[in-house]
């Protein structure tokens, strides 16, 4: 996918007639000059044109990336649209070379209703006819504000007219130096072809360049000196050099209006070459943005301020003076006393822009691995700026340790002196600006595991042989039981079929054997005979009371246990249910609260990474750690790298 432009072209329409006012570039690379006109090596040799071997390839009008084989005239007719397609986009396909516009229309009195003078601007883009749908949508957004800035000087001091009138009047001065000539020209041509008639087509044909080549040099002689003396023409050059560079425009016009426009396409080129962002990825990331994350700059803080309005500079200064690649946004607002929502906006901004990437704020647990598509080749040039900005050390030998999924705290000990420490860190930022390192964070998926539930079922309805085997899976499943002969697997039980679960089974006989536990305590603290009572003294008695109240309270206490748990199992399906229950964890009521919780928030899906549940439920690391570990039967986890950022720099070669 092509996005330089081919050309930029100025047309002008009103009362006066049509005309094409400025095009650039308007040279043509001197490679192809050289090629169109061959040398003979004899006065009667032929020139091979190649006709019969190219005989049926498609019209080109593009060559060295540039616009050729439209003239001026035939430019000046096509884009000197009516009034009725002002203020609308133009789209317009010759060959392989798409036109893109948005005709504006300029009314020098906006009280008359005279259309006599009226003026209708457009200022085109010439590309690729292949580009996309989104390089075509960026470059019509540009000539529409490149419009209403001419508008909006014209009507504040006539900044157009004056223009238009200085081309013109070197155009005209132009034309009226070859009529002039055209007599002399027109003698010598005559008795060249006199000359040349004994010659044949050899003649005609060098006539033909002749006169083409000097009506290319008279339209670069005309350009050259609207250039020097028009400050809008060199607006349009400067458009185009910046576009073609770093696609990042920031121009003034008639040094009042400042244009500032993003290509994203070439500017996140620079950071990541061959690689094309597409502005609707880019806004998917701006979307998915938490404040959780971090910002990482990819370009020094004083280049910043180009591409920021200057109604948001001040803001932008705040939030750079507390910038720090080991806090998120979130902390990063509170220090710059700024909402969250401005700082999501300059973030935003700051990307869109190429000027800065986003990250997970830097810390020992984070994760990186060597990214896919790290340009790590010999022709690269990132070792050399490696060890520039790190003298001593070599690019592939620090890489190196990220070959395998590492994390920064296993490369740092903490004997280790805190310069070491804190010069990986910077290592480690470089290498996530030039896109070498790519961040992997865990996941956790909630996956019920069902082995062996059957079997204990049929244990506990007694079923040995085969039809006792079949009466206990009537008596579990109900007419849905599959029969004796059946090979298939067993269908998993459904709640409505069954009176009671067998967790709630399992609680059932555990609260009646706490019940029986305490009453035969009781029982045997009870004297045998009434004598043996009469001789049993106060103190003994109030012993005796208290030690029976002590158990009560723990039978009680046992219950309300048991009675919680019970509830947060409800929350689960009944087949998730008897495998959560089995864990030996499901016990502990403050460890199934925390898992209950977590999985009806949906933190479970393996769509949220540790590092969101820990910032939107408040809670540690090692919290987490240790509840995926205790109910590692159901929660498997996984490490991959996070979708918003890795929207943002996915693969989509370059055509």
């Amino acid at each position: 996918m092509e996005v330089n432009p081919l050309s930029i072209i100025l047309v002008k329409s009103d009362s006066k007639g049509d005309r094409l006012l400025f095009r650039y570039p308007y040279t043509l690379p001197q490679q192809f000059q050289t090629s169109v006109t061959p040398a003979r090596k004899t006065p009667y040799s032929l020139i091979h044109t190649g006709d019969d071997i190219l005989q049926n390839a498609p019209p080109s009008n593009i060559c060295f990336d540039q616009l050729y084989g439209i003239s001026d005239k035939d430019l000046a007719t096509l884009f000197a649209v009516k009034p009725e397609l002002c203020n609308q986009k133009f789209e317009l396909k010759v060959n392989d070379v798409r036109f893109v516009s948005h005709p504006t229309l300029l009314r020098s009195d906006p009280g008359s209703d005279q259309k006599s003078s009226d003026i209708q601007i457009n200022v085109v883009f010439a590309l690729h006819a292949q580009a996309s749908s989104s390089v075509v949508k960026s470059y019509y957004e540009l000539s529409k504000r490149i419009g209403i800035a001419l508008i909006y000087e014209e009507r504040r001091d006539g900044y157009f007219s004056r223009e238009i009138k200085t081309m013109v009047a070197v155009m005209d001065e132009n034309s009226a130096l070859q009529e002039q000539e055209q007599p002399t020209g027109a003698a010598g041509t005559g008795g060249s072809a006199g000359t040349g008639s004994g010659t044949g087509p050899t003649g005609t044909s060098g006539q033909t360049v002749v006169t083409n080549a000097t009506a290319a040099g008279i339209a670069v002689s005309v350009f050259d000196t609207i250039l020097k003396n028009t400050t809008l023409a060199q607006f349009i050059k400067t458009i185009y050099h910046d576009l073609c560079t770093t696609g990042l425009l920031n121009v003034t016009m008639n040094q009042t209006v400042t244009l500032s426009f993003c290509l994203p396409q070439k500017a996140h080129q620079f950071h990541k070459k061959g690689t094309a962002v597409e502005p609707e990825t880019i806004d998917r990331c701006l979307e998915s943005l938490k404040p959780y994350h971090g910002m990482l700059l990819l370009v020094d803080p004083s280049e910043l301020f180009d591409c920021v309005p200057p109604s948001g500079a001040n803001m932008l200064l705040q939030l750079i003076e507390v910038y720090n690649p080991l806090k998120s946004l979130q902390n990063m607002a509170s220090d710059a006393e700024l909402l969250i929502d401005h700082v999501y906006q300059l973030v935003g901004h700051l990307v869109y822009w190429a000027k800065a990437t986003i990250i997970y704020p830097l810390c020992e647990t984070n994760v990186y691995v060597i990214a896919p598509d790290a340009q790590l080749n010999i022709h690269s040039n990132l070792s050399d700026k490696f060890a520039t900005k790190f003298p001593g050390m070599s690019l592939f030998e620090v890489i190196s340790d990220f070959s395998l999924p590492t994390s920064i705290g296993h490369l740092t000990t903490p004997l280790q002196h805190p310069a070491r420490q804190g010069r990986l860190a910077q290592m480690v930022l470089w290498m996530l600006q030039h896109h070498l390192l790519m961040q992997l964070h865990t996941y956790v998926q909630f996956v019920a595991n069902l082995d062996g539930i059957e079997e204990e079922e049929f244990d506990a309805a007694g079923g040995r042989s085969s039809e006792d085997r079949v009466h206990a899976l009537h008596a579990l499943y109900g007419s849905s039981a599959p029969s004796a002969s059946s090979s298939q697997p067993l269908a998993v039980p459904t709640t409505g079929n069954r009176k009671h679960s067998l967790s709630e089974d399992r609680y059932s006989d555990s609260l009646s054997a706490l019940l029986t536990t305490a009453a035969s305590a009781i029982s045997n603290t009870r004297p045998s005979s009434a004598s043996h009572r009469s001789n049993i003294s106060h103190s003994s008695v109030g012993g005796l009371q208290t030690a029976s109240s002590t158990d009560n309270d723990e039978s009680i206490a046992s219950i309300d246990d048991d009675d919680k748990l019970k509830r947060l199992l409800a929350a689960f399906p009944e087949p998730d249910r008897k495998a959560v229950a089995r864990i030996p964890a499901a016990s502990n009521p403050e460890d199934l609260a925390l898992m209950v919780r977590l999985w009806k928030a949906g933190y479970f899906k393996g769509e949220h990474h540790l590092e969101e549940i820990m910032y939107f439920e408040n809670l540690r690391r090692s919290q987490l750690l240790q509840l995926v570990d205790k109910f590692r039967e159901v929660l498997i986890i996984y490490e991959t790298e996070d979708p918003a950022i890795a929207s943002l720099y996915s693969d989509q070669p370059v055509e």
